[in-house]
């Protein structure tokens, strides 16, 4: 997204005109869901996928031409079965695509862009929004808790209730919008960089979580196995607040090498706010642990918010599977959050 956005602000500087393409809904087995974005020039696709083969290629002919006419519009395609097979997919899906067309002398959305760019920076919750109502003549804007609703005239109280943590197309006074998120509020801090967190990573990163892997050992916080981390600390574990800061929005996953480190880590984060903790582990090792707290002085009040055994109960028993059960548990909680925003 940051990359994405980069390049069209130095489109825009450059004096160059572009479309930004977006996917605003898909059914079926489309390559990529809503959200995705590629940016197309007038020489054609400048970064970004929306998932390749015929409706990328189409898309990118018809950018083209939007540069030239210099009006928005949507696009719906309907996979045919040659079309399926040229896009690599099991069975038939529909697109909806809208095509921005965006001036570099439209002063409205660079001011947008550069918000956007400075929003990524931060950790906020944070929506891009687009006015989709005119087809020719779009609008795009933001809603952050910090902002307020920026480059649309809309009512932020009438918005909110719409704001999830996907895609969405809602109407608000007659008007259509359409909005996605553009931050998630909150990294996912690992204690421990083995096998599981080695499957884990990978996979909350591709659903939108910034991962952080804390450890003692050098080689388990290397770039080499985790190369899609936000952040990768080495440090002792018993001093984790002068390596990593716990905010509020913050979610813990402890799963350090062995019991004794993870009750190490959990006395400290317990005294922290994190929004969740779980905790890797068997009932009777949870119990074991959840003893000693208390004789440390943790409120049992806290203990109990603990998610643990950490992960959905699916029968996980592989590090991929219980990566699996883990990130799913992450995104229920993420969903959960997004709904306590709704509603303040």
């Amino acid at each position: 997204m940051k990359n994405l956005f980069s390049t069209l602000k130095k489109c825009m500087l450059d004096g160059e005109d572009v479309v930004m393409v977006t996917v605003l809904a898909s059914s079926g087995s489309t390559p990529r869901g809503a959200g995705a974005r590629m940016l197309v020039g007038k020489d054609g696709r400048l970064i970004g996928t929306i998932g390749g083969g015929m409706v990328e290629y189409e898309c990118q002919n018809l950018a083209k031409q939007i540069i030239e006419e210099k009006k928005s519009g949507m696009k719906s395609f309907l996979l045919k079965p040659n079309q399926v097979e040229d896009l690599g997919m099991i069975c038939g899906g529909d697109v909806v695509v809208y095509l921005q067309y965006i001036s570099h002398e439209n002063s409205e959305i660079l001011n947008i862009v550069e918000l956007i760019l400075d929003i990524l920076k931060r950790d906020e919750d944070s929506w891009i929004i687009l006015d989709i109502t005119e087809k020719v003549v779009w609008s795009m804007g933001l809603y952050s808790r910090n902002l307020g609703i920026k480059g649309l005239e809309i009512d932020e109280q009438k918005v909110r209730p719409f704001l999830g943590t996907g895609a969405t197309q809602f109407e608000v006074d007659g008007r259509q919008y359409y909005s996605e998120p553009l931050v998630q509020s909150g990294k996912v801090i690992i204690f421990g960089g083995g096998h599981v967190a080695q499957e884990l990573v990978p996979i909350l990163t591709h659903i939108g979580f910034r991962c952080v892997v804390y450890d003692d050992r050098p080689e388990f916080s290397s770039r080499d196995i985790f190369p899609m981390a936000y952040d990768l600390i080495t440090a002792d574990f018993n001093k984790i607040s002068d390596h990593v800061e716990i905010g509020k929005n913050d979610y813990v996953v402890i799963m350090t090498r062995g019991h004794n480190f993870d009750f190490i880590v959990q006395k400290q984060v317990l005294r922290k706010d994190a929004y969740y903790v779980g905790v890797i582990g068997s009932r009777k090792k949870i119990a074991a642990i959840n003893a000693k707290l208390l004789d440390e002085g943790i409120p049992q009040h806290i203990i109990d918010k603990v998610y643990t055994p950490i992960g959905l109960s699916i029968k996980a028993e592989t590090p991929a599977e219980i990566a699996i059960s883990i990130a799913g548990e992450l995104i229920m909680v993420r969903a959960t959050k997004a709904e306590e925003l709704k509603e303040e």
